[in-house]
């Protein structure tokens, strides 16, 4: 496996941010999310409610009307409309083919992503539309991995820690590639994790877009608790906050799953009761 280090439970406990009495929404965390399009506006509606179940301050979604209008149905406390963020989340929804042809209000979401200097996490899809870097996250499945190492899919699942590793050397960019088992890895290599903790049940559409939420809040919380001690987050950092989110999204998972199929509606209910069991317990049981 490369050394990839394995990442379990008890592990992403201490990468899970409780809040305290001098907590607030702001101090918490702000996530900005820009996805979903009009086509794919399913996409905005479970990212943002994943990163609302997974104890962000607050959501600042920008998107189309149509993708607007389905998120705030769902999640009235989300506030439309770019603003100051702790963490971006970007992509989901949204093809690299739509590069020129963004709505306004996505495109200039993405000049913020690239520029505001904060965390970014970068669905597949959005890998050619923002600048990435070493405060970005990139969470491809293997097939979306495949063109940006030019190869194929196939040699892509046939070692994924090794193509984890290239492919974060080569955008200098955190990559967290997902698979039955995700690979997480830094730019230089130092840091190279490994998440076990889904359910073959977890291979259906939708799971990308929770997964980007859950990723987007954890970041956005961590970075929040930074600031406020004039810290900020390295790579190092965005990589164990990405092998948590796999931990929280994979133990979610087996909840909603007990065996069987399930819902994406039904893994983000579960999302609330993983971070309190890893945040009181220190430990957390699909």
């Amino acid at each position: 496996m490369n050394d990839f280090v394995p990442f379990a439970p008890t592990d992403a406990a201490a990468w899970t941010t409780a809040p305290h009495g001098e907590s607030t929404k702001y101090r918490r965390g702000v996530l900005g999310v820009a996805t979903g399009s009009d086509r794919y506006p399913g996409a905005a509606v479970m990212g943002v409610d994943a990163a609302v179940h997974s104890g962000v301050g607050m959501v600042r979604y920008v998107g189309p009307a149509r993708a607007t209008d389905h998120v705030l149905t769902r999640r009235p406390e989300v506030v439309s409309g770019v603003g100051r963020v702790q963490a971006w989340l970007v992509g989901s929804g949204i093809s690299a083919d739509s590069l020129g042809a963004l709505d306004p209000a996505t495109a200039d979401a993405f000049r913020h992503a690239s520029d505001d200097g904060v965390p970014v996490v970068v669905d597949a899809g959005a890998i050619p539309l923002v600048d990435l870097g070493p405060l970005a996250v990139l969470t491809p499945h293997a097939g979306e991995l495949a063109p940006v190492l030019e190869t194929s899919r196939e040699t892509v699942e046939r070692d994924p820690a090794t193509a984890a590793l290239r492919a974060a050397e080569r955008t200098s960019s955190v990559v967290l590639l997902k698979g039955s088992d995700t690979h997480v890895a830094t730019p230089d290599g130092s840091v190279r994790l490994v998440a076990s903790s889904a359910t073959p049940w977890l291979a259906a559409a939708g799971a990308g877009d929770v997964l980007g939420g859950v990723l987007g809040a954890l970041v956005a919380t961590r970075q929040g608790a930074a600031e406020a001690s004039g810290a900020s987050l390295s790579p190092s950092d965005l990589a164990h906050l990405a092998a948590t989110a796999a931990v929280v999204h994979g133990v979610a998972a087996r909840r909603a799953s007990r065996g069987g199929p399930f819902t994406m509606t039904a893994l983000i209910e579960q999302l609330g009761g993983v971070v309190r069991d890893l945040v009181v317990d220190g430990d957390a049981r699909g």
